[in-house]
């Protein structure tokens, strides 16, 4: 999911599985991934909490089909008094499999704690356990829409409030991180009668086809470390456009790089160079989307590399040419994730993006939310921003055929313009008007440049956290938080505090 499967959401592996790294470290559009608050001991003597299902409608908006599916979901009611009542937490499942680990771990329960709320968890349709179709054949893919989403978490509110029996001014706080966290913002703008409050942590709203802004954010942060960081990535680039002109060269990099397959087969390929450059960019932008903060699950090794591990080879003369220094990072990425080679071929990765089976490596998340940015999001990482890194070798049309070689010739640029100006339409954009919202950003994280950093209104203001990474408020506090951190987690409480007296 990086060569296309992956980045947008990044980076990816939202699951535990070591595996997922490959599978979405193509692509550029996987987004951000909220993913496992990693493997911090239970909270409060409770352990993880059992698969729930809910009888879910498959459409929403077509009255004339009853059909339904069965949703997962998991409830933790340490906290709550249901004598008493008290609000209702809801984090809002993303595009992976829903942890159970959050029910007991993260910022939200030491929230819920305070309050007394009931905490529950709705995975998202189409992800981990959460099959609504037979496969995702991009027939049954119809289905999958964020309003679709919405929607789901309507009726689960609303189901919950009556088999429950929960007060009737019992009010409902969403949490989300991510692209949940955009779900949390548009539950709260278009659902609220039934939500009274939305912490949207690192959500993008601004649909955007070519997120070109994404690398710019990447340099900066890259940049923290030193500006000659920087420059040895593009010198290294640059010696492989020099390579990549002749056979000893390609077979060079084969070595170098450690390549599954030989680069010389495929230098008139513009797909496979595309990708093997999209691929070098992703190694940086992974690490500084998750800096410090990198929980998701994944191995001991790749929670430890920060933007310091990676600037000290780019910047240690002693580990050879800048080129030699590239493939060190490559390396290393390589290494943390227990793959042997680096795969960069196009057609295997269409061929696998293209495979329906709720059993394949894909479904874990990779096509589905391709699916999504193909048709509502694009947020397609290209290298537009800094063509002088890499020559904008992965161009926004890169990412827009891949949509088609995988999908169907529908899925176009005019079918994409037209899906993000519609989501764009619908929800507001950056112009979003709402109330009793929180949005979190932090200064580290790319997906910050979609979102609202900046308050706009009272009833809605925005935490910029400077040094801070992708969703880091919503994890499980520590001593060595920065203080910046540590402050917009209080400054949340107090938030919801407010909105519960309300």
């Amino acid at each position: 999911m990086k060569t296309f499967l992956a980045t947008l959401f990044l980076l990816f592996c939202f699951l535990s599985n070591t595996h997922c790294w490959r599978v979405f470290h193509r692509g550029r559009a996987v987004g951000g991934n909220l993913g496992s608050p990693g493997n911090e001991e239970t909270l409060y003597g409770v352990k993880d909490t059992p698969d729930q299902w809910f009888d879910q409608v498959l459409d929403h908006f077509n009255p004339t089909d009853t059909r339904t599916w069965k949703q997962r979901y998991f409830t933790n009611d340490q906290f709550y008094d249901y004598s008493v009542g008290g609000p209702v937490f809801l984090m809002i499942g993303g595009e992976g499999a829903a942890s159970p680990k959050w029910m007991t771990s993260g910022a939200w329960i030491d929230y819920a704690m305070k309050f007394g709320a009931l905490c529950l968890q709705l995975e998202h349709r189409y992800y981990g356990k959460s099959h609504p179709t037979i496969d995702t054949s991009t027939k049954n893919l119809q289905y999958l829409t964020s309003q679709q989403a919405l929607a789901d978490l309507a009726g689960f509110i609303m189901a919950m409030n009556e088999k429950l029996k929960l007060p009737s001014n019992t009010k409902w706080i969403v949490f989300g991180g991510s692209y949940p966290g955009s779900l949390a913002a548009w539950m709260r703008e278009k659902y609220p009668h039934l939500v009274h409050g939305a912490m949207s942590a690192s959500g993008p709203l601004l649909a955007e086809v070519d997120f070109q802004e994404y690398f710019q954010v990447v340099d900066d942060s890259l940049k923290t470390y030193s500006e000659e960081c920087v420059d040895e990535i593009k010198k290294g680039t640059s010696q492989i456009d020099v390579f990549l002109s002749h056979m000893i060269g390609q077979r060079n990099i084969d070595k170098k790089f450690k390549l599954c397959d030989p680069i010389e087969d495929s230098i008139t390929n513009p797909k496979d160079i595309s990708n093997f450059y999209e691929t070098l960019a992703g190694n940086f932008a992974s690490i500084v989307q998750y800096n410090k903060d990198f929980r998701m699950g994944g191995t001991q090794k790749i929670s430890n590399i920060t933007i310091d591990t990676l600037c000290d080879i780019m910047t240690s003369k002693d580990k050879g040419s800048a080129v030699d220094r590239l493939a060190a990072v490559n390396s290393l990425l390589l290494e943390a994730n227990n793959l042997k080679c680096l795969d960069y071929k196009y057609d295997k990765m269409v061929k696998e993006m293209s495979d329906t089976s709720w059993s394949s490596e894909v479904a874990e998340g990779g096509r589905q939310w391709t699916y999504q940015t193909c048709t509502e999001f694009g947020f397609f990482q290209s290298s537009s921003y800094r063509p002088q890194v890499f020559g904008n070798k992965f161009p926004v049309d890169f990412f827009i055929q891949m949509c088609m070689d995988v999908f169907g010739p529908k899925y176009n640029a005019a079918f994409l313009n037209s899906g993000v100006d519609r989501t764009n339409t619908f929800y507001g954009a950056l112009d979003i008007e709402v109330s009793n919202v929180v949005f979190v950003h932090g200064s580290i994280d790319p997906w910050h440049a979609l979102g609202i950093t900046k308050t706009v209104s009272q009833d809605a203001p925005a935490i910029y956290i400077e040094g801070a990474a992708h969703c880091a408020n919503m994890y499980p506090a520590r001593d060595t938080d920065l203080p910046q951190l540590k402050a917009a987690r209080a400054t949340i409480m107090q938030l919801i505090d407010k909105w519960i007296r309300l």
